[in-house]
């Protein structure tokens, strides 16, 4: 169980539910917080994440051999993102990476970091590892602009949308095009019991603010655009998350397959809702093509310029013009996709600009 941040006892802050329970929906008001967010004068409370470390000589050999990345050579400081595949090359686990020259430093979704440290010390057998849990004892932040006064502290650098060494992009739209540029985004680690004063003196944005930043910048996050059937592709974490080119993994030869054939089976989209009703769609709503279900709502938010948004996974198949419609129980919501993977690998097309914008 997540311990409550004590940043929940500032003035007006909401408590989140689900995956981000432990520390500040809002503080108040949710879109002067995105706006502040975006514009890198506010700092986010992300305190309920995981943090799992990786300390031993062979830590970067070892998790090179585990996973989906090329680590085996990052330097410290430097950002990457890897993936723990199934045998069927489902995703486990997405961790995002940075080393200090002792240590590697995991940060996951709240929930994993138990799962993951216990996966780790099931497969360590005689290396010079040692896998341990400190998501006690640190505290993450997320900014969207690098934090001078918080240059003494470890950073992750969200690689998100830059094609990494050895990654490849499903995206409808050019790197320099891509959405996912208006978002830079920072993960600094701080001891747990200096938060307080190291955010003293910040304007505070609560994590609707961030969530809406993300589904904004196309930006998978696993727990919500996840399942148990998920691969990479689906997702476009090919750009930031995969090598194609490193050496045997668990479910590599389904990330080859895949690739090779450029037909993974769904396909997440943005999806740009009607902006006249006063209320959401719940993640988890389906998406209607007609009658026909064709795929589910993953993340949903308010962002501050364009209204009512939203993440959805859909079926290869449905045509990339098709008008859809999210349905909330009897509340149907017109959406208007974005294609962010290509039905076709390989496919670049243009990303549309004719949506339903909601009010401002």
């Amino acid at each position: 169980m997540t311990t409550p941040s004590p940043l929940l006892s500032r003035t007006g802050a909401v408590e989140a539910a689900g995956p981000d329970a432990g520390v500040a929906a809002h503080y108040g008001e949710p879109l002067r917080e995105q706006r502040a967010l975006a514009a890198g004068t506010a700092v986010v409370d992300l305190s309920h994440r995981g943090v799992v470390t990786v300390t031993g000589p062979d830590r970067l050999s070892w998790l090179n051999t585990l996973s989906s990345q090329q680590v085996a050579a990052l330097k410290p400081g430097e950002s990457s993102e890897l993936l723990l595949l199934s045998v069927q090359g489902r995703i486990d686990f997405d961790a995002r990476v940075v080393d200090d020259g002792e240590s590697t430093w995991l940060i996951v979704e709240a929930a994993e970091a138990a799962p993951l440290a216990e996966y780790l010390n099931r497969m360590k057998f005689m290396l010079r590892v040692e896998i341990a849990d400190v998501s006690a004892d640190w505290a993450v932040v997320g900014s969207t602009r690098a934090v001078p006064e918080w240059s003494g502290h470890l950073a992750w650098q969200d690689p998100w949308p830059h094609v990494s060494a050895g990654g490849y992009s499903y995206a409808t739209v050019s790197e320099e095009n891509h959405p996912g540029l208006e978002r830079p985004w920072f993960e600094y680690l701080i001891p747990a019991a200096g938060l307080e004063d190291a955010v003293a003196g910040r304007a505070l944005a609560g994590v609707l603010a961030a969530e809406a930043l993300r589904v904004a910048a196309w930006r998978p996050r696993i727990g919500a655009e996840t399942d148990d059937k998920t691969i990479p592709h689906e997702l476009d974490l090919l750009r930031t998350a995969v090598h194609l080119a490193k050496g045997c993994y668990k479910g590599q030869e389904t990330i080859a397959r895949v690739h090779n054939l450029g037909h993974p089976p769904r396909r997440l989209v943005f999806l740009q809702l009607d902006g006249s009703q006063h209320t959401l769609p719940a993640a988890g709503s389906p998406v209607m093509a007609g009658e026909r279900k064709v795929g589910t709502v993953t993340s949903v938010a308010q962002h501050y310029e364009m209204g009512p948004v939203a993440l959805a996974v859909i079926k290869r198949s449905v045509a990339s013009d098709e008008i859809l419609t999210v349905l909330d129980g009897d509340e149907p919501y017109p959406a208007v996709q974005e294609l962010i993977v290509a039905p076709d690998a390989g496919q670049v097309v243009g990303r549309q600009t004719g949506f339903l914008r909601g009010p401002r």
